[in-house]
């Protein structure tokens, strides 16, 4: 799926200062991403703060990415949840028509066995014919899906085509790049090791930080697609403190720093999440400003 390959980015949802989706804000993120090479777009993820988004805020979110973008990049879209019937449901009745593949979280909180994972994916293969990239995230979710079952997802379904890995364990990379099949992607959900899974056999990111240094993030995963490894270190080391920072408090706060401070949107979030402390957004602006 050579669409899948690179740098994707999990795009924020901006907000105006009464928590509203800001339109404008949001078309001048795509537009920035679109311009600087970003490979492809992640609408509504985990960073898009779909936990407090509405169902018909994610439809507005959608037909403006999907305007704003005139199929200039492929589209991924978020379609997970523990509720594996809704899951199902949403897949079956969403307009997808300009969406080129879904990414779905693990299910969370309820935690179930490496066989509920696998029945709940198995449901949301045979619920849609478009591609689907697994989304495992144990920190978040709070339960890792082994390696095994993803392994056997990928051989059983020819519509599961990755996997974004954000477990944030270089172990876990190195067995599921190991044992593979050929065509199955793996993509690096965490940040500060995508260049490593990268240089290590994996396909690229879908990245937070990326959406904000669109430029240089993504030329420093193609630079590890092509085996540069100095050149590309040399850019991974410039942001290794950036990326330390947008996750120091939570996600999307971090980010949304970032762009307040690039002219792009507001640094507004929605509860339960608050703003970044003063403190980090001293010190995102400084690197910022000399950035």
């Amino acid at each position: 799926m050579q669409k899948f390959i690179g740098t994707g980015v999990a795009l924020i949802t901006p907000f105006k200062n009464d928590l509203t989706v800001d339109v404008d804000a949001l078309i001048k993120l795509v537009n920035f991403n679109i311009e600087n090479g970003t490979n492809y777009l992640v609408i509504n993820g985990t960073t898009g703060e779909s936990g407090t988004i509405s169902k018909e805020e994610k439809q507005l979110i959608i037909d403006i990415i999907v305007q704003t973008n005139n199929k200039r990049l492929p589209l991924v879209l978020g379609i997970g949840g523990n509720n594996t019937l809704e899951v199902v449901k949403e897949l079956q009745t969403r307009d997808v028509s300009e969406i080129d593949g879904i990414l779905s979280v693990a299910p969370y909180y309820c935690k179930p066995t490496q066989e509920g994972f696998y029945q709940h994916y198995k449901a949301i293969a045979e619920a849609t014919t478009l591609p689907i990239i697994l989304y495992n995230v144990p920190g978040r979710t709070a339960k890792n899906m082994e390696p095994a079952t993803t392994l056997r997802l990928a051989k059983d379904f020819k519509n599961i085509v990755a996997i974004k890995e954000a477990g944030n364990n270089q172990q876990q990379y190195y067995t599921l790049l190991k044992d593979k099949p050929d065509d199955f992607l793996i993509i690096s959900g965490d940040d500060d090791l995508a260049l490593g899974v990268t240089l290590a056999g994996g396909s690229g990111v879908i990245s937070v930080i990326g959406q904000a240094f669109p430029k240089e993030f993504s030329k420093m995963i193609q630079l590890g697609l092509d085996g540069k490894n100095r050149e590309a270190y040399q850019i991974h080391y410039k942001m290794m403190d950036v990326i330390d920072y947008i996750f120091e408090e939570n996600n999307p706060a971090g980010i949304k720093t970032v762009l307040q401070e690039l002219g792009i949107c507001k640094n507004d979030v929605r509860l339960p999440l608050v703003k970044a402390s003063a403190e980090l957004e001293t010190k995102i602006r400084k690197f910022v400003s000399d950035f």
